[in-house]
């Protein structure tokens, strides 16, 4: 039996991957709630001083997450969903 793994990665047919969601949702694990704020952070010991990851959080989840983050020492800034400017320091 043969097994060709390029094959394998590549998508089968006309068959296009699932779609994602319409609009931006939560990272919060199990929430599907539209997101309405990024949250920004990084790990300072595996990302550089300037790189900011994103989670989206709706208005229920912001805090809990911010806190998660916080209590890391991973937590920059939050900003409303489609802000595009500089970070700006939040609360944690």
């Amino acid at each position: 039996m043969e097994f060709d793994l390029l094959g394998s990665l590549s998508p089968r047919g006309s068959e296009a991957p699932p779609a994602g969601p319409d609009t931006p949702q939560c990272s919060r694990k199990g929430c599907r709630a539209d997101a309405a704020w990024q949250i920004r952070w990084n790990n300072p010991r595996i990302h550089t001083p300037e790189r900011r990851k994103i989670w989206l959080a709706c208005p229920d989840h912001r805090a809990d997450l911010e806190q998660f983050l916080g209590a890391r020492g991973f937590w920059k800034d939050t900003v409303p969903l489609g802000h595009e400017g500089p970070a700006e320091e939040g609360r944690p």
